[in-house]
């Protein structure tokens, strides 16, 4: 099985960011999938979120059995931003477009590293 089926269009994933003093923050987010090679995620009420990834743009996310590590982007415009308002719902607008760059794979079932 291919690891990006585990972070496909809809699946809910865990998204991890922290602050620059390394406090902690998780969130239950629901994946755009991959654009560009890179993985897209919908603001809606990220708060937290968004000023933990502005001070802080390290990410970790896990899906199933499989943790991505890497870089986040926010775009407030742009091609990214349109897709996800394109996804977005009337009650939760896209405020931001977060996207990835997938530095690590991970396979915490079998304990090894994956190829990008």
């Amino acid at each position: 099985m291919d690891w990006k089926n585990s972070f496909e269009k809809g699946k809910e994933i865990i998204l991890a960011t922290s602050s620059k003093e390394g406090i902690p923050h998780t969130n239950i987010v629901n994946s755009l999938g991959f654009i560009d090679g890179k993985l897209l995620i919908k603001d809606s009420q990220m708060h937290t979120t968004i000023n933990n990834l502005r001070e802080n743009k390290y990410i970790a996310l896990v899906s199933g059995y499989i943790r991505l590590k890497g870089t986040a982007e926010i775009f407030s415009s742009w091609k990214y931003f349109d897709i996800c308002n394109e996804q977005s719902n009337k009650l939760y607008p896209a405020k931001n477009a977060i996207l990835i760059n997938i530095e690590e794979v991970f396979d915490l079932d079998n304990i090894k590293r994956l190829e990008k």
